[in-house]
């Protein structure tokens, strides 16, 4: 079992010791490599539009940390191809399908930038061109290898001609139609020759070499090597590629706090529907909340509103709730001294009660969102904190709709001191509290796909015009759908969503995941199936970006275990295809 996974921030400290392992394998594997190209690799991830090319890096580990292989690749924009730099296993790792696995994600990266197609170098299996006939073999495999997917040799032009006299072992330039089959266009090659060597071989090839060698293809369409190995190209089937591929965080505090009135839908037995439905799908794997201090709920809270809810949570009597039903218009100075008058001071409705347990939970709840943050900070890919009380109703100093403290907006803090973050929130009711929260900042894109504030709570916000202000301006998004929606709608307003969060290019992507939109919800008006959770969750999947998920609605338990298992598979198919 294996993973892989893309290196995105190169002063990570995990990407780093990810970049030392690449460059120990360059160094094993490819003794003529040049030390300076193997140290340079760094640079070239942090400056990515050096050259005009932007170098992406993609790693394959056991899950326990343990590298297998590599591959790097580069992408020009601006001619709309990419470039297979290296690919390549470590010596002491046995194979068991890496090598095919990461070409194969190199293909679907390539896929995913919009590429018409994937260019490589790949020494002569001719012996007749090799200053050591026995390397002709090996090329032979590498060739062989490639060819089963369609991707074949250049001929008929002068790119394997020497730029110095005596040169040897000159390599094919192959070519990749992603499987596409379209026939590539004499002066579409022209411009990737061009930008290959002008980029890429700048130091090496003169201006007038570079010119000979793109005149040279002369083809219209350019000439593809017959097929030398395979009959017909039969990509190899796809590697499973581990499971066990989501760490899961619990909260396990989260049962102290049951609110036992009628008609209040957030219980604790949301959690194990949840989880009954998702564990038979092995992809989880479990890690207990750490504690983090209050500091960092304090990041993005008023302390006021803090420093409230754990007092009167301490003091409020066994299996009793204060229910806030006064509010005043704020006094700031002037709060009600009465604990039962100041929860309308601090709440935005009336049917979020405090008890003996809210801090408490609530704070738990923060734990295991920072827990999840924690872990892709250290390499993890998807970590999922499945958590009660929900939190995305909490503003800096209000909480409201079942929420005392904004779990996403809190993990999103501690995240963006490493990288930009977006915000993803998919629940039914307007992510009013991070939208609040991150609503003047910049480097935290919010965007909230939720039902029309006229219709739905917290009706106050959550209207398109909302698009962040000073330093945030233009940086919320909120996509404000019907009462009842039409096939199809949903799944527009996502892509409009990704399209947003793709622009932004975030480090990291925060996910508040609701599950009211489901069919029959008793907190909403929608109706979409397990296949749309599943559709949905590959959609964002396909982002590449580290994913943490954060529990928030979603409150018929029939149906919660069967949309969350299939959201999440359709989390990891998107993530690890």
């Amino acid at each position: 079992m294996f993973r892989i996974r893309q290196v995105n921030e190169a002063w990570l400290p995990v990407h780093e010791r990810d970049i030392e392992r690449v460059q120990a394998i360059l160094r094993e594997r490819l003794p003529g490599i040049s030390e300076e190209e193997v140290s340079g690799l760094p640079h070239r991830l942090r400056d990515p539009l050096k050259h005009r090319l932007r170098a992406i890096l993609l790693v394959a580990d056991d899950l326990r940390g343990k590298m297998r292989g590599f591959a790097l690749m580069s992408h020009a924009p601006d001619e709309g191809f990419c470039l297979l730099d290296y690919i390549a296993t470590g010596k002491s790792s046995v194979s068991g399908g890496t090598g095919a696995a990461l070409y194969q994600r190199v293909r679907d990266v390539a896929k995913s930038l919009g590429a018409f197609g994937l260019f490589f170098e790949c020494l002569p299996d001719d012996p007749a061109a090799c200053s050591n006939p026995e390397l002709a073999q090996q090329n032979a495999s590498r060739l062989r290898f490639y060819e089963r997917f369609g991707a074949r040799p250049i001929v008929g032009t002068a790119y394997e001609s020497p730029v110095r006299e005596g040169d040897s072992d000159l390599p094919h330039l192959v070519f990749d139609s992603l499987g596409e089959g379209e026939p590539l266009s004499r002066d579409r090659a022209r411009r990737v020759v061009r930008a290959f060597l002008e980029r890429k071989y700048s130091s090496l090839c003169p201006p007038e070499y570079v010119q000979r060698v793109v005149d040279s293809f002369r083809d219209d369409p350019v000439r593809l090597r017959e097929p030398r190995y395979a009959k017909r190209a039969t990509a190899p089937k796809p590697v499973r590629t581990g499971e066990r591929l989501i760490a899961l965080v619990v909260n396990d505090k989260h049962e102290i706090h049951h609110v036992r009135e009628r008609g209040y839908v957030e219980a604790p037995v949301r959690v194990k529907s949840i989880l009954d439905g998702i564990l038979p799908t092995g992809l989880f794997w479990t890690a207990e909340p750490r504690e983090f201090p209050e500091s960092h709920i304090l990041a993005v809270h008023d302390r006021a509103l803090v420093e409230y809810l754990k007092r009167v949570s301490a003091a409020v009597e066994p299996g009793r709730s204060i229910y806030p039903y006064v509010f005043p218009i704020r006094n700031r100075s002037k709060p009600p001294k009465d604990r039962a008058y100041a929860a309308g001071y601090f709440c935005i409705d009336t049917f979020t009660p405090l008890n003996r347990n809210a801090y408490v939970a609530a704070k738990r709840a923060v734990d295991c969102a920072l827990t999840c943050a924690a872990m892709l900070l250290d390499g993890q890919r998807l970590a999922y904190a499945l958590v009660r009380p929900p939190g995305h109703h909490a503003e800096r100093d209000v909480f409201g709709g079942f929420c005392y403290f904004c779990n996403a907006a809190v993990a999103a803090e501690m995240l963006s001191k490493h990288g930009r973050v977006a915000i993803l929130d998919v629940d039914y009711h307007h992510g009013n509290g991070q939208q609040e929260i991150f609503y003047q900042r910049g480097d935290v894109l919010t965007v909230s796909i939720h039902a029309h504030p006229d219709v739905a709570y917290p009706f106050f916000t959550g209207f398109e015009e909302e698009t962040g202000s000073d330093d945030g301006l233009g940086a919320n998004l909120n996509i404000a759908l019907p009462e009842q929606l039409r096939t199809g709608q949903y799944r527009a307003a996502l892509e409009r969503a990704l399209t947003r969060i793709a622009a932004h290019n975030p480090a990291f992507l925060v996910i508040a995941l609701g599950l009211d939109t489901g069919k029959g919800d008793p907190t909403g008006t929608w109706s979409l199936s397990p296949d749309d959770f599943r559709a949905n969750g590959e959609l964002i999947g396909r982002l590449g970006f580290p994913i943490l998920v954060v529990q928030e609605g979603g409150y018929r338990t029939l149906t919660l275990g069967a949309n969350a298992r299939a959201f999440f598979l359709g989390l990891a198919a998107g993530a690890f295809a």
